[in-house]
């Protein structure tokens, strides 16, 4: 669906959408690495580049912190996407040969387009304001890094890890 870049934006973006109190609080890098439970280095460098962007203002190093530029419900998935991915503009169809749009399309054509449209469609139409609410109204309580889930269930995530190639 998207890179490991735009992955820890949204994770970022989220933690500090978490604890959104108008802008007051404030959290390092190093805070949201490990409440995340992501590499300290490459959110700095994140955190950073969304800085720039500016989705969040704050400073790095001791004494500095990240908070959100502007109120959760104001920003949406699709601005840290649109900052780390790019669009695939090749009309190349990796799934029947050709040309997309030229000929008759690939058995997966029409499956790829809902895909698509949906994945533009939660990234346009959810604001990181459904993080502040699960946390600050619901009473959601982000799971600490390291933890394991008791009983399996469904994620998001591939079923299984990537074979080792031989």
């Amino acid at each position: 669906m998207y890179g490991k870049q735009t992955e820890t934006a949204i994770a970022a973006l989220s933690r500090l959408a978490e604890v959104w109190d108008g802008g007051s609080t404030r959290l390092s890098a190093a805070e949201i690495a490990d409440q995340r439970g992501l590499p300290r280095a490459m959110v700095a460098k994140i955190l950073s580049a969304l800085s720039q962007a500016g989705l969040v203002s704050g400073s790095p190093g001791p004494g500095g912190g990240y908070a959100l530029s502007r109120p959760p419900h104001q920003m949406r998935l699709r601005e840290p996407y649109d900052i780390f991915e790019r669009e695939d503009v090749s009309n190349n169809c990796p799934f029947g040969g050709g040309v997309c749009g030229v000929g008759e399309p690939c058995a997966m054509h029409d499956r790829l387009k809902a895909m698509q449209a949906a994945i533009r469609k939660l990234l346009e139409d959810t604001t990181f304001e459904i993080f502040r609410v699960s946390v600050q109204e619901e009473g959601l309580i982000p799971v600490a890094k390291g933890v394991r889930p008791e009983l399996p269930r469904d994620t998001y995530r591939a079923a299984h890890p990537r074979r080792k190639r031989a």
